[in-house]
């Protein structure tokens, strides 16, 4: 396997800044992700969804702006006719069915966690976070500063997966912002599907 280096390296260096007491926002970059894109066709969205299921181990392919979780990963609708399996990687298929695209070297993914989670995210995306709008499992391709992102709410955290070219520049807008909420930036760590 090829050795990775993050976007974010030198960057991500764990540390507390801003507003005293207990931070409102917790900052930590997810190392090693294995992510693969899977796109049907439109007459093929059902059969695609369900092989995608499958290689997480889901019952079913999540319906739209939502994620499912299997005992092998968690799968996300991120368009109409993508998903992103996340945790494990789908053998190939038939062109006539489907495409796959490995895309773990193309997104650095950012968990955004604390208690001011959420009014963070706001001050750099235009989505309603409460909890009545975004709830647990949801999922939105949306942009920051015209980037494009995409944002996975979990049971404690945000994921916000970033296009690696871009990953840098949002990171250090993120920790600049921040510091209003009290920042602490956690060292990276491999993604865990077992808080969910």
């Amino acid at each position: 396997m090829v050795d990775r280096v993050s976007a974010l390296a030198g960057s991500d260096v764990p540390s507390r800044t801003g507003a005293e007491g207990e931070a409102g926002v917790c900052l930590q970059p997810l190392t090693d992700i294995v992510l693969t894109q899977v796109a049907a066709w439109p007459e093929t969205v059902q059969q695609v969804g369900e092989l995608a299921a499958q290689v997480t181990g889901a019952d079913e392919a999540p319906g739209p702006c939502q994620s499912s979780l299997g005992a092998h990963g968690a799968l996300l609708l991120v368009e109409p006719l993508k998903w992103w399996v996340l945790g494990s990687s789908p053998a190939d298929i038939d062109a006539e069915v489907g495409t796959i695209l490995d895309l773990s070297h193309a997104r650095t993914v950012v968990r955004v966690s604390g208690i001011e989670a959420a009014a963070f995210l706001n001050r750099h995306l235009p989505l309603d976070l409460r909890e009545s709008s975004f709830a647990d499992g949801a999922v939105a391709t949306t942009a920051i500063h015209h980037v494009s992102v995409t944002l996975w709410r979990d049971v404690s955290s945000f994921l916000l997966f970033l296009p690696r070219g871009y990953a840098l520049s949002l990171w250090q807008g993120f920790v600049t912002s921040g510091e209003q909420f009290g920042l602490e930036v956690i060292a990276p760590a491999a993604l865990s599907f077992i808080e969910r």
